[in-house]
Parts: C-alpha cells; sequence; structure tokens
C-alpha cells in the first residue's frame, strides 16, 4: 500500500442522488494541514472529539511533518470568518499501527490541540457511538471532506457523499476486499457512484443512530486505481472497536 493509495477523498461531483442532511457545513469536521514552502497545504480530515481532542488516521500524522488543525473551515482557499485555527500539542498513534501493513488494522490516532476549541454553531463535538455497535448492510452513512475530486483536484469546499454500509462478512468476500478487512474496520459505498479518495483520509463515516448522527468510522484507506471502483468501497477504521482505547488516552 503506497501513500498515496491511502490519502482517500470524495468524488464530488459524484454528490449526492439523496437529499441527505446538510454535512457540507460539518461543523465536527476539521482539515488537517502541512507546512510546506511557505504556505499551509490540506492534507487529511477528522473529527473533533473533545474541546481539545481530534480523532484521525493514524497514516495522516505518522510523518514529521509540521502540522495544524482548522476547525470551523468550509472553503479552504478564502477566509470564511468562522475558521479557529489550532497548533498541536501532541500526536498519539496508535501502537499498533504499521505504516508498512494498512490492511493490518488500528488506522486511528488522536491530535491533543495546544488549547480549547470555541463551540458554536460552525465547531461542534462529534457524537461517537457507543462500544462495539456494528452497523447493518447498507445501513445510510455519509463522508464528508475535501478529497480529490473527478477533476483530480482538492475541492475547494467541504463536501459531502451518501456511502451507506457494507457489512463485513459482504466486505471481506473475495469479490470484494477479500481478507483485507478486518472485523475493526467498516466498509461503506463500493457502488461505483460515490466514495471516498485522496485527501479524505482520516474524515468521519455520520450515521444517524436514534436520532443523532454518531461518526462511526475513520477514513483509511481506497482502491488505488480509482477512488470510485465498483465492489471496492471505502475502508473507515471502526471507531467503536477503539473507543476504550480513546478513553485511556484523553484520561491520561
Amino acid at each position: 500500500w503506497s501513500r498515496m493509495m491511502l490519502k482517500l477523498v470524495l468524488l464530488a461531483a459524484l454528490l449526492m442522488m439523496t437529499t441527505p442532511p446538510c454535512f457540507a457545513s460539518s461543523p465536527l469536521q476539521i482539515s488537517l494541514q502541512y507546512y510546506s514552502n511557505g504556505n499551509w497545504h490540506h492534507t487529511c480530515g477528522g473529527s473533533l472529539i473533545q474541546r481539545n481532542w481530534v480523532m484521525t488516521a493514524a497514516h495522516c500524522v505518522d510523518s514529521n511533518r509540521n502540522f495544524r488543525v482548522v476547525a470551523g473551515d468550509h472553503n479552504l482557499y478564502r477566509s470564511d470568518g468562522s475558521e479557529q485555527v489550532f497548533s498541536l500539542s501532541k500526536i498519539i498513534i496508535h501502537p499498533s499501527w504499521n505504516r508498512k501493513n494498512v490492511a493490518g488494522g488500528y488506522d486511528i490516532a488522536l491530535i491533543r490541540l495546544s488549547s480549547y476549541a470555541t463551540l458554536n454553531s460552525y465547531v461542534q463535538l462529534a457524537v461517537l457511538p457507543p462500544e462495539g455497535s456494528i452497523l447493518p448492510n447498507n445501513y445510510p452513512c455519509y463522508i464528508t471532506g475535501w478529497g480529490l475530486t473527478q477533476n483530480g483536484q482538492l475541492s475547494s469546499v467541504l463536501l459531502q457523499a451518501y456511502l451507506p454500509v457494507v457489512d463485513h462478512q459482504i466486505c471481506s468476500s473475495p469479490s470484494y476486499w477479500g481478507s483485507s478487512i478486518k472485523t475493526t474496520m467498516v466498509c461503506a459505498g463500493g457502488d461505483g457512484v460515490h466514495s471516498g479518495c485522496m485527501g479524505d483520509s482520516g474524515g468521519p463515516l455520520n450515521c444517524e443512530v436514534n436520532g443523532q448522527y454518531q461518526v462511526h468510522g475513520v477514513d483509511s484507506f481506497g482502491y488505488k486505481q480509482d477512488c470510485n471502483t465498483k465492489y471496492k468501497p471505502t475502508v473507515f477504521t471502526r471507531v467503536s472497536a477503539y473507543i476504550s482505547w480513546m478513553k485511556s488516552v484523553s484520561n491520561n
């Protein structure tokens, strides 16, 4: 798996065959950015899970780049007036993550911000699912991100796409992802119409449960030849498998 293969995003024009909830200004979504050649560049998404903690993918932060987090953003290339910018005080990657084996799982990391986010209509906390919860096949979910679109460039504005869950039995079958899929992952999409792609990595899979949206997945990897490939759903780290680990990290 190359890093290129990993950096998943959202094929934008792909958006919306249905009329979804409006995540396209998703207040829990953050932009993870790195500094290079005098500018900040978007690389991954993430979810604000406490006022000073962000959940993202391990492969997004396992380098020595200089990172920052921007919350409340909508258009990456202009000021919306709603942004809150944070430096990082700590990056904690899951201890079992192995960058040479993405299919091994554990593609999750927590970022501690150097200060606390101010919660408002543009910046809100993600709701995490109960530990161990697993959604059934075809359960309706949505991905959000600034990832690559059909023109091969990052989207300037935050986009969303409808990605229903593909259950483990189907996603781990030979015609889908096979043995690459672990029970600690959740697959979504794979209809050849919507997907995640490069730049969406680390971002949330939002699913409505009992009247509230929960983040059930952290965007991990997809099909390297073409993000948008039938029978190759976007693969997410299953958040409900890591609740106790996240609690132990944030408590310490």
